[in-house]
């Protein structure tokens, strides 16, 4: 078995428009190239524009991994690039739905993130993937139980693509995000 990575680090490319109440959205993530600071409340360079319901110290860094990626895009029969669904990191050889509450990972040299929840998919999120192309698919994504996971930063640093991504601690008594997500 290979060791879990960062395939690509994400920040927002450019706030689009968007017919939810905020009127715009930042879910448009695209890979960057070097060594990205990472501090408390997420990837230097990334914004959120609904704060009330994305981002803070809890939601700081979104991961979702390569597996899920390739499902959706046999799913939706397109190809699905790292940040298309609004994550920070795009991640290979580890299940991130699997992850457990508490959980801690470290990312490179020096960054250390804790699991904190499971992405909850919104209209935005549906409307960013097709609108009425794609009726149901904020049931749809939910279902399939590929959510993702939100990070809190721990310890402060630098990352990039390549990086190894270690779990330093894994809380035995701890649900997992997906648990966590159903049983709401």
């Amino acid at each position: 078995m290979s060791a879990a990575s960062v395939l690509a680090v994400c920040v927002v490319h450019q706030l689009r428009p968007d017919a939810g109440p905020v009127g715009t959205t930042a879910i448009d993530k695209r890979p960057v190239s070097g060594r990205v600071r990472v501090g408390a409340y997420g990837v230097y360079a990334d914004v959120q524009a609904d704060r009330k319901n994305h981002g803070g110290l809890d939601q700081a860094v979104y991961a979702y991994s390569q597996e899920d990626a390739e499902y959706w895009a046999d799913e939706l029969g397109r190809e699905l690039p790292s940040g298309w669904f609004g994550e920070n990191l795009r991640v290979d050889g580890m299940n991130v739905n699997a992850a457990k509450v508490g959980e801690r990972w470290q990312i490179g040299r020096s960054v250390i993130v804790e699991v904190t929840t499971s992405r909850h998919p919104c209209q935005t999120f549906a409307r960013w993937v097709g609108g009425d192309d794609e009726r149901g698919w904020v049931k749809r994504f939910a279902q399939a139980g590929r959510l993702g996971a939100y990070l809190r930063v721990i310890s402060t640093g630098r990352i990039e693509a390549g990086d190894e991504i270690t779990v330093l601690e894994r809380p035995a008594d701890a649900p997992t995000i997906l648990e966590v997500y159903r049983a709401r």
